[in-house]
């Protein structure tokens, strides 16, 4: 009888195309990768991994299996998910993943909310960026992920995603308070053409947007600084080290010596929970969804 959690690991390392890099998506260690190959190999008969130089490769029955393996899980999750909406109860384990700001803005009262009214669902919660959520939803590593977009720059989702709409979340542009245009009511982004800026990490879907943007109204941005967090690039800012663009959803409370002004023509960030179509009926991710969009309405009456 093959084992579905060794399955699920061979069809890690072939998506991932390393050991090491399954052992993080499937937040394990490599030797715990390793040991599962290993009982697999001897469960089959067969050697499924090779060695390819400093890494490994699939062997032709190794990739054999792991396209079953797919398959196989596909059809797992299928009955759970029938099983699930069947009994009617948010039950088991969920897996989910946001970027930062949905992460402290919407999850600790979307957690709080689900821990309450479902004491046997055990929900757990993931910081990623949302193209690693989307691909970690797609691949069965997360079940429901909260990801973005902005209002003139999409984000690809693949076929076979469900998504539901949770808020649409402003954005403003923050600055020195001794800024020129700090004390205004308003402002445009084409009156920062001289300002140097902060942004997110080279890479990153929200840094692509800015640099998109910024050029679209004829401005070549001057990056001075880039981070993560947007405390850190609020910090930046109450030094007097440039402006950026600052959404509101878990800005929290802005530093003094920093002024935050909205923009004439609102920039706007959409934010919503994805996962994966065959596996909407379960009741716990309807659950989910529910308890994030109650938060949502919070954040939106504040």
């Amino acid at each position: 009888m093959l084992n579905l959690d060794r399955l699920r690991t061979l069809s890690a390392v072939a998506r991932h195309g390393s050991v090491s890099a399954a052992a993080d998506g499937l937040h394990v260690t490599t030797s715990a990768v390793s040991q599962q190959i290993a009982k697999l190999e001897r469960e089959t008969g067969q050697q499924l991994l090779a060695k390819n130089g400093r890494g490994v490769r699939l062997t032709d029955a190794g990739r054999l299996l792991a396209d079953h393996a797919v398959r196989i899980l596909s059809q797992v999750e299928l009955a759970q998910a029938e099983l699930e909406a069947h009994r009617g109860q948010a039950v088991g384990e969920l897996r989910m993943g946001a970027f930062p700001t949905a992460a402290r803005g919407l999850f600790p009262a979307a957690l709080a909310g689900l821990r309450a009214a479902h004491p046997q669902l055990r929900a757990h919660l993931t910081e990623m960026e949302p193209d690693e959520s989307v691909r970690g939803v797609v691949r069965g590593d997360i079940d429901l992920a909260v990801v973005l977009d902005w209002y003139n720059r999409p984000l690809s989702l693949p076929d076979g995603l469900a998504k539901s709409p949770l808020l649409d979340d402003p954005a403003d542009v923050a600055m020195p308070a001794t800024h020129p245009l700090a004390r205004r009511s308003s402002v445009e982004l084409e009156e920062f053409a001289e300002d140097e800026w902060i942004s997110w990490p080279q890479g990153e879907f929200c840094n692509e947007w800015l640099m998109f943007t910024l050029r679209s109204k004829g401005i070549e941005p001057r990056i001075a600084h880039m981070a993560e967090e947007h405390g850190t690039q609020l910090a930046l800012i109450a030094a007097g080290l440039g402006v950026a663009v600052a959404p509101r959803l878990g800005r929290g409370p802005v530093p003094e010596g920093v002024s935050v002004v909205p923009v004439r023509h609102t920039m706007r960030r959409h934010v919503y929970a994805i996962w994966r179509a065959d596996a909407d009926r379960r009741p716990s991710i309807r659950a989910a969804v529910d308890a994030l969009r109650t938060a949502a309405e919070q954040v939106e009456a504040d």
